[in-house]
């Protein structure tokens, strides 16, 4: 996977399943209460919530996974299978319960801190981008294809918090219209991330589809 191209590829799989424009969405629905203090607070939390998830889904992920006897094409076949039904949610502009359920939504309203949970996870870093952070450290071939996809994390974190403090102005310069045409934009692109995962692990599982 070492390469530039393959990078850069990575790097905009994980924004578009991260999705930074659904954060300053997020921000300003869940924490339309909070003053200017505490919504830097919030995208602090939310930021390094993101970054630590995934991270450790990138490095742990795969013992994880050996340990409950689950191999990588299977994960192919069920993380690009979950990543699609994302991408179709995204397609109809919708969040989806993958990400976020109307029940978790109603929990959100009456926490203090809504950084952590739900916003870093499960509504950035939930199934999805923990499944592509996973499916994206074993493509790698040593350990600086390891430390990039770290790295991409992290700036993928980054652009999450200046989203999430930037969430009012966002808003207002693109509205709900402008959210939703990226939200399809990314939901396509999406879809065909997913269909390649799905594929390369239905090559292992089922060798004569090839």
């Amino acid at each position: 996977m070492s390469g530039w191209y393959a990078w850069l590829n990575m790097f905009i799989g994980l924004v578009v399943i991260v999705n930074p424009l659904l954060a300053a969405s997020s921000i300003a629905t869940l924490a339309i209460d909070e003053g200017p203090a505490e919504r830097r607070n919030t995208a602090r939390m939310a930021a390094l919530t993101v970054a630590t998830v995934m991270t450790i889904s990138a490095v742990a992920g795969q013992a994880v996974l050996a340990l409950f006897g689950i191999g990588i094409p299977e994960f192919h076949v069920g993380g690009g299978i979950l990543l699609l039904l994302i991408a179709i949610s995204m397609l109809h502009a919708k969040v989806g319960g993958t990400r976020h359920t109307a029940e978790e939504a109603d929990e959100a309203q009456g926490r203090s801190q809504v950084g952590v949970v739900p916003i870093g996870i499960p509504l950035l870093a939930g199934p999805g981008a923990i499944s592509t952070a996973i499916l994206y450290a074993h493509k790698g071939k040593g350990w600086v294809d390891l430390v990039v996809l770290v790295g991409e994390i992290w700036l993928v974190a980054c652009l999450v918090w200046i989203a999430l403090l930037a969430g009012d102005r966002v808003m207002k310069l693109l509205g709900q219209t402008g959210l939703n045409i990226a939200s399809r934009i990314m939901g396509l692109l999406l879809a065909a991330i997913s269909i390649s995962f799905i594929t390369q692990g239905l090559k292992v599982l089922l060798p004569g589809l090839a």
